[in-house]
């Protein structure tokens, strides 16, 4: 696994844990590394989208909204609702980084760590946030 799939692994938890725990970004940051070894580069990664999560979340669950238009963010399961949150921001933040892999490494995610349904949720989701926000990769 590469430096920033176990980046964005990393920033999952911490997410979750900022929604569940009510702690502050940079604190769960803090806390998380002090009992999680991480490689340099990953832990970078997932401290920027944790933090830009944060720093965003406003417009990052507003285009969770308008991409979701059955399913209010407040209903959805919550590791689905954070894996959405490091899509949204990385598609909305991360130009260089191509879409097909914002979206696949999301969906890993949330088959791994969400429902059954999760990974096509997600993948659903995070394509319409793609398109609204004109992203599509030069070989599509």
């Amino acid at each position: 696994m590469g430096a920033r799939s176990t980046g964005r692994e990393a920033a999952l938890q911490m997410l979750f844990a900022v929604e569940a725990g009510g702690s502050s970004a940079p604190r769960v940051v803090a806390t998380f590394w002090r009992e999680t070894p991480g490689d340099p580069e990953g832990r970078a990664y997932a401290d920027e989208v944790v933090v830009g999560v944060a720093e965003d979340l406003a417009a990052v669950d507003e285009a969770i909204r308008k991409a979701s238009t059955n399913w209010r963010l407040e209903r959805m399961a919550r590791v689905d609702r954070n894996v959405l949150r490091l899509g949204a921001w990385e598609l909305m933040n991360r130009p260089e980084v191509p879409r097909a892999v914002i979206l696949d490494e999301a969906v890993e995610l949330a088959k791994r760590y969400g429902s059954e349904e999760s990974g096509a949720f997600v993948n659903g989701v995070l394509d319409r946030i793609a398109e609204n926000l004109g992203r599509v990769d030069r070989d599509r």
